[in-house]
């Protein structure tokens, strides 16, 4: 692996081209994957990462070419199996930086077993989940995360699967980490990244990418300059839910049940809101239900940013622990497996 020439006896700083590889990038033109892959390299150019000391691993799909562009260790592996991969990689080495990139259709449908089984463990590896709410590589046909009647190649007269919600399936598989972002807003997916990089356990981060050629437009109403202010919902810990071009709606809880209110009608004002906090589980549930569930005073915004932090022991911490448990104690293997219930036969 290349690293900097030293400048008067110092590294020189990273720069997000000494994470690119020399490989052609070979996604379509207008491809939100472009915009993806920048600011990966750049965060990874901005924590300074040791490149011998990262590995991205993919499954199958558009977006699992991502390894091939990073100058770090990487694995283009099985379709839906990416995060195996990367649970055996981080228990073997956990000293490693395990990033796993994977799609809608690579994550959640072949791969929704191993997904949910990786979040639920809490390994310390980074999860990024593309979601264009279409399968791009096999040429345009609903995916897991496309919306009810959805017309495509195979699905004609609309698609009668209702949809997944990635954010409510992470939480229902005990994701310690789950957030929200977009290729189309770099700042906000850098600040993602950073907060990805810096969770003790498995994070979650989907991230809305558009296919200009097979779903063309299906995020607009969250990455457009004239709709973006209404439609998305920007989450900062220990503040209130306010959105709108002029900052003038926010979103109380009228009992349990999230409301629409117009602040600039005088009624409501921000202590009245509901306040943020990334590690209250129930309302977290809430929000990635904001997903699916417009109401009856106005549909509710679309959460971005981190909806769900908690810390929990991370599995390959536990498992060490174990090993030195059993090391330090003396543990007779053949004892270990044969376990502590015995039959006598007469």
């Amino acid at each position: 692996m290349s690293t900097n020439p030293p400048t008067n006896g110092q590294m020189a700083p990273l720069k997000a081209k000494d994470f690119a590889t020399d490989q052609d990038v070979r996604w379509c033109p207008g491809c939100g994957d472009y915009s993806i892959l920048k600011q990966v390299q750049t965060v990874f150019a901005d924590l300074a990462l040791d490149k011998d000391k990262v590995a991205v691993i993919s499954g199958i799909g558009c977006s699992s070419r991502f390894p091939y562009y990073m100058e770090t260790y990487g694995m283009h592996s099985i379709h839906g199996r990416a995060p195996a991969f990367a649970t055996g990689l981080k228990i073997a080495n956990p000293d490693l930086s395990v990033w796993v990139v994977t799609g809608d259709g690579d994550g959640f449908s072949i791969g929704g077993n191993h997904l949910m089984h990786a979040l639920r463990r809490n390994i310390n590896i980074k999860i990024l989940v593309f979601n264009n709410q279409i399968y791009g590589l096999t040429k345009g046909q609903y995916s897991p995360t496309s919306e009810l009647m959805k017309r495509t190649k195979s699905t004609p007269m609309g698609s009668i699967d209702y949809p997944v919600n990635p954010g409510a399936f992470a939480l229902g598989a005990h994701a310690s980490f789950v957030a929200r972002s977009m290729d189309r807003d770099p700042k906000h997916l850098k600040e993602m990244l950073h907060r990805c990089h810096e969770h003790a356990g498995t994070t979650f981060l989907e991230i809305y990418q558009n296919c200009n050629i097979f779903n063309d437009g299906a995020f607009f109403a969250f990455t457009e300059k004239d709709t973006k202010e209404d439609n998305c919902l920007f989450l900062e810990h220990d503040q209130p839910l306010i959105f709108g071009s002029e900052k003038s709606k926010g979103i109380r809880l009228n009992g349990m049940k999230p409301q629409v209110v117009d602040l600039a009608a005088g009624k409501f004002n921000q202590d009245d809101l509901w306040v943020h906090d990334e590690k209250d589980i129930f309302k977290a549930t809430l929000l990635s239900h904001f997903f699916d569930d417009p109401r009856e005073n106005g549909a509710l915004p679309r959460p971005f940013g981190v909806i769900y932090a908690s810390e929990r022991p991370t599995y390959e911490n536990m498992l060490e622990a174990q090993i030195t448990e059993a090391e330090d104690g003396g543990a007779d293997l053949d004892a270990l497996i044969a376990g502590p219930t015995t039959w006598e036969i007469k």
